[in-house]
């Protein structure tokens, strides 16, 4: 099977980046992608992606259209981001990863990423969840938001101990809403995967998680962001490995995944370009 040309890949454009640094990255981009385009031919690999919880649903999207196109099969395992980080400086193999920019920076200084092909790929904000069906309380303000919490009976996010960045950002939001004890007394932890499955089976009232994370759950009903005041929005962006086994078919899910042809389904799953 020939290995189709990959599209020109898209320009770096990273929170932080800016000047040389920026120029630097967009070149070895290019760079690899055209080492990529010599590769027409090559076997056909497996591409292992780690990502953050929040991007799956968008790369599981993706991944049947980038198999048939160029004969590559792909393995996703996600977890929270700490964990994920965790795993890669543990020695796990990988091939690309999806996480918070923060996080894919501090593994390019342990040698686990490459730096120069960190990119960003897509934005999330932060929403709140109720099971289909229930009223949906208002969220409209910061203040509205902190009556609909108090009033819960249980509210459900993610562990902030298991390293997931919308559950450590709450925790922090909580204590400077003055209700940190109130909710910390009727709080329905989660370690990792999809917290609005908990409003679902019963578990918690209101849920609390990326949009994204929300959408992906049958059976539970976005009730909207939280107030802008308050939001926290998650930029993610994709790092390929420096030991992956098949860069050329890493790479050329990258160029993929940050093109605007997954943008639309970004929309899709409730997320935006970054």
């Amino acid at each position: 099977m020939s290995t189709p040309q990959p599209a020109q890949p898209p320009a770096v454009t990273m929170p932080g980046r800016r000047g040389a640094a920026a120029k630097r990255a967009g070149r070895l981009m290019i760079g690899l992608a055209g080492s990529l385009a010599l590769a027409a031919g090559a076997a056909a690999a497996e591409v292992k992606v780690l990502t953050a919880g929040a991007f799956k649903p968008v790369l599981m999207a993706m991944v049947p259209g980038f198999e048939a196109r160029t004969g590559h099969k792909v393995k996703v395992d996600n977890d929270t981001a700490g964990a994920l980080v965790r795993r890669i400086r543990q020695g796990e193999d990988f091939d690309l990863a999806v996480l918070p920019p923060a996080q894919l920076e501090a593994l390019a200084k342990d040698g686990a990423v490459s730096d120069g092909s960190i990119t960003a790929v897509a934005k999330v904000l932060i929403g709140v969840a109720v099971k289909k069906g229930a009223p949906m309380p208002d969220i409209g303000s910061t203040a509205a938001l902190r009556q609909a919490l108090l009033a819960a009976r249980a509210v459900a996010y993610i562990d902030p101990a298991s390293g997931g960045s919308s559950g450590i950002y709450l925790a922090q939001l909580f204590q400077k809403m003055g209700i940190a004890p109130q909710i910390a007394a009727k709080a329905v932890l989660v370690p990792g995967g999809l917290v609005a499955q908990r409003v679902v089976d019963g578990q918690a009232d209101l849920a609390i998680h990326q949009i994204s994370e929300i959408l992906a759950v049958p059976g539970a009903a976005l009730v909207g962001p939280l107030p802008a005041e308050v939001q926290n929005p998650t930029v993610y962006a994709a790092a390929l490995s420096t030991s992956a086994a098949d860069a050329n078919a890493a790479l050329s899910l990258l160029i993929l995944l940050a093109s605007e042809e997954t943008q639309a389904v970004l929309k899709e799953r409730g997320m935006v370009a970054p």
